[in-house]
């Protein structure tokens, strides 16, 4: 990491009013490189920054792990802040600014959490911010000209829209986001939709407004109209629902499926089901198709934990799913995988998973994205697993040795 000037101070804010933040340069020694300047402008003179950090999703939380919060903090300028990162040309984060008053924060996890609490958007950067939940401010997100295109995370205006409806099943919040076109219960008629059942479901529903994502991919015809299942999982049962717990999945399995095909006239069908997740809900897509796959022939795991379970890192008893895949009969399933380059305490059991998964002949689609622990990036990867694992005609997902 570096400071990149231009000439002067005052061609440095005119290009800023310009063009947003962040600025982003050419990397004179690797063309495959951006330098990626961060800015903060001053505030009112009663109201002073004694530092401003930069919070880059997983980049700056890497170093605070290590305990080294300097390669973060900008410098001083005329006018304001500034801090430039080299960063390869396919990267995506989310990022805020916290400027500091007094002291530089520590980084414990109790200053940690003060620090989220005050961060705050870019106020310079253009483009839509990422939301949050929680009471936390929403983020800023750059993203570098190689990284993936996200065509269909923003509401369109001329795409028609579903709608979204509110459940409690087996004691469960969900929320049901239908195509459009779809009416209340099932019609004589109507073929049974595809469904994804997306655990966080708050999250997505309520705060990053997936169904816009849905209905774009319908509208483009590279899905077909599903309804979701948005499953509440961010409670203080999260810890015990996603991590491999077998009552949960027999839960989604047995309890909300059916459910759903009785009242919005969804699919049984194993192989037109897709259950989904992030982090620890990735961990649990992939043991929901390993358990019940009757139920669940499609899983999209995004940054799944497969070191789980907690404590294990470092010695035998780690990576227990990945085991399980390895040592007992293939199921009937096929994987969408994928994690984040940035996330160091990842990359290299989702690897393990997807050789694992390779070896033993599942169908695995296995994707690297240059970003980090971040919805930013998940909102493309769960509209591209989406059209891997839904948008051909349905494949007969065979079980094994027939």
């Amino acid at each position: 990491m570096q400071n990149h000037f231009p000439p002067s101070d005052e061609e440095f804010w005119a290009r800023v009013a310009a063009e947003g933040a962040p600025l982003v340069d050419p990397d004179p020694d690797d063309p495959a490189y951006r330098l990626v300047t961060f800015v903060h402008r001053d505030g009112p003179a009663d109201d002073p920054s004694d530092a401003v950090l930069a919070l880059v999703h997983t980049v700056t939380d890497k170093d605070r792990h290590a305990g080294d919060l300097a390669p973060h903090l900008m410098r001083r300028r005329s006018g304001g802040w500034s801090h430039t990162y080299r960063l390869r040309a396919d990267h995506r984060a989310s990022y805020q600014l916290y400027p500091v008053r007094g002291a530089v924060p520590g980084t414990a996890r109790a200053d940690w959490l003060r620090v989220l609490d005050g961060a705050r958007p870019d106020p310079l950067a253009r483009g839509a911010r990422l939301p949050a939940r929680d009471g936390r401010r929403p983020s800023s997100v750059f993203s570098l000209p190689d990284a993936p295109a996200q065509p269909y995370a923003q509401r369109r205006a001329d795409v028609p829209r579903g709608r979204t409806v509110t459940a409690e099943v087996a004691g469960r919040r969900v929320d049901v986001h239908l195509p459009a076109g779809t009416g209340a219960g099932t019609g004589a008629d109507a073929a049974p939709l595809p469904v994804l059942v997306l655990l966080d479901g708050e999250m997505w529903g309520e705060v990053l407004a997936v169904g816009d994502t849905l209905d774009n991919l319908a509208a483009d015809g590279v899905i077909p109209p599903t309804a979701a299942l948005l499953v509440h999982t961010m409670g203080p049962g999260r810890p015990e629902d996603l991590s491999c717990n077998p009552d949960f999945v027999d839960l989604l399995a047995d309890r909300l499926l059916p459910w759903a095909a009785a009242e919005h006239g969804t699919a049984l069908a194993p192989d037109r089901t897709v259950v989904a997740g992030q982090s620890a809900g990735g961990l649990t897509a992939a043991f929901a198709a390993f358990r019940r796959p009757d139920r669940f022939g499609n899983a999209l795991c995004q940054s799944g934990s497969f070191w789980w379970p907690d404590g294990t890192e470092f010695d035998a008893g780690s990576e227990w799913l990945t085991r399980q895949f390895a040592a007992e009969q293939r199921r009937a399933a096929r994987f969408w995988v994928e994690v984040g380059l940035q996330e160091w305490m990842l990359l290299t059991q989702n690897r393990h998973l997807r050789d694992v998964l390779v070896a033993r002949g599942y169908d695995v689609a296995y994707h690297e994205f240059n970003g980090g622990h971040d919805y930013a990036c998940w909102r493309g990867g769960l509209a591209d697993g989406l059209i891997h694992l839904l948008g051909s005609p349905a494949r007969e997902v065979r079980p094994p040795g027939a």
